[in-house]
């Protein structure tokens, strides 16, 4: 059958004009094109960071949206350069869309400033004018664009659509300063107010996040004037929002602000969002705030407390997460690090300056043996409490084995080394036992596992002489 190239663009240039939104445009440029070819027609436009269907037809299913530089319609898009592709079967960045298609001709949809917007693309399962196709398509695009500028640009990112990709940021973080990044832009995006201050629980209450960004001016007003209010303040705003909810400002007439509200009306604040936020049972709160008088609506209000719970929800996860990676490197009886991280850390002395003190209970056997094995445990709980306020600050206790300890310090002169350990057996006789230590400093280039073996040298020759001692180890 003999295809009218001319009448295509004739009747697409005609059904563009009419076009009173983006979307339109988009599905009648589809409409024109296929009642003159069986291809697989869809029109992608950059929306937000990705590649967003806008009008497609036939085809079992096509992709919603697709990442950058992803396919050939990423790469088109990315270059800016049309593609014309004979072999699909041979091209890796091919998309599953057709699994019968053979061919594909993609060509950029330009914007206002020659940068693409988005591409046109058409797939094929049987022969077709590849080339003919190539120079209606990139016509036709380019009316295309022109009708998409005249518009104003590709559609916008819904917000629900943002609530999804935020969503997805949260969900990502790995750490407590990323999630809480990830938690600000995603409040400050959904709602479109300028400032997004996170407090969240603390150890003596409820505690003011840090700024993972340079503040702007507000921002930086409202956490003086909270900082300066102090934590009780703070406590009445997220005990106000736990007992009743989100609330919100209706900026449009000057208002009294409530006493709990007062600091941040002084700072500036003019329109507020305060959204309760729940982690691990305790109490939160996400602050979103304006300096010019705004009226949120109530579905910005809703989405914002969708936020907030998955903000919740995500740290939750973290916390749990930081608990196991916690039990997974730490002994369960003592509660002090084993042999996992004592490898490491090991691994990365430094000769000359970082000690290593083998230490053993002394008749640990003859507790277990007399008294049972729970006495045992208890008396090895004592002793880690002990070692451990004997030891300065900075300096490091594993337990490596049933009653075998190993201290890792720094110090200056091996003299020092040893001083550390008369203080971990005075600690020791403190409790009613008595324990051998043995010292070592690794030698430049020595293996770290050399020097714990000599320090256990060390500590085997206290034990032969008595036991409930120190003993250096040879040089």
């Amino acid at each position: 059958m003999r295809v009218d190239h001319e009448r295509i663009i004739r009747d697409g240039t005609a059904r563009l004009s009419m076009a009173s939104t983006v979307a339109e445009a988009c599905q009648w440029t589809v409409t024109a094109l296929a009642p003159s070819t069986p291809a697989t027609i869809s029109v992608l436009l950059e929306v937000h960071d990705r590649l967003r269907c806008i009008a497609a037809t036939g085809s079992w299913q096509v992709f919603s949206t697709v990442p950058p530089a992803t396919g050939v319609v990423g790469r088109v898009h990315t270059t800016g350069h049309a593609a014309v592709i004979t072999d699909l079967g041979a091209d890796p960045n091919r998309l599953p869309v057709r699994p019968d298609a053979t061919s594909e001709v993609c060509v950029p949809v330009p914007g206002s400033t020659g940068r693409p917007v988005g591409v046109l693309d058409l797939l094929w399962s049987q022969p077709a004018d590849l080339m003919a196709w190539r120079d209606t398509a990139e016509r036709l695009a380019e009316r295309l664009g022109a009708r998409i500028v005249a518009l104003g640009g590709p559609p916008a990112e819904t917000r629900s659509e943002k609530l999804l990709r935020h969503a997805a940021a949260l969900a990502a973080a790995g750490t407590e300063q990323e999630l809480r990044h990830a938690a600000s832009t995603a409040a400050r995006d959904v709602s479109t107010l300028s400032t997004a201050v996170l407090v969240l629980p603390g150890h003596h209450g409820p505690q003011l996040c840090a700024p993972t960004t340079v503040p702007d001016e507000l921002e930086a007003r409202v956490r003086a004037t909270l900082s300066a209010a102090g934590p009780e303040a703070l406590a009445r705003m997220v005990d106000l929002a736990h007992r009743y909810g989100a609330g919100y400002t209706l900026g449009e007439t000057e208002q009294s602000a409530t006493d709990d509200h007062a600091p941040l009306a002084r700072a500036g604040v003019r329109t507020l969002v305060a959204v309760p936020v729940n982690s691990g049972g305790d109490a939160g709160l996400l602050l979103v705030a304006d300096a010019r008088r705004l009226r949120p609506d109530p579905t910005t209000v809703n989405l914002l407390e969708l936020l907030a719970g998955q903000a919740g929800s995500a740290l939750d996860r973290l916390e749990t997460v930081a608990r196991l990676r916690e039990r997974a490197s730490s002994d369960p009886l003592t509660g002090l690090r084993h042999t996992g991280p004592f490898g490491e850390r090991i691994a990365a002395a430094a000769p000359g300056r970082t000690a290593l003190l083998a230490i053993d209970v002394d008749g640990f056997k003859t507790v277990n043996d007399t008294y049972g094995h729970q006495a045992g445990d208890r008396l090895l709980v004592r002793l880690a409490r002990a070692l451990e306020g004997a030891l300065r600050q900075g300096d490091e206790l594993y337990r490596t084995g049933g009653d075998e300890f190993v201290a890792v310090i720094e110090v200056n002169r091996p003299d020092e080394a040893v001083r550390v350990a008369e203080r971990l057996t005075a600690a020791a006789r403190r409790i009613g036992r008595t324990i051998s230590v043995g010292v070592a400093l690794p030698h430049p280039d020595e293996p770290a596992d050399h020097a714990l073996h000599r320090a256990d040298q060390a500590l085997y020759r206290v034990k032969r002489e008595g036991r409930d001692g120190v003993r250096l180890a040879a040089a």
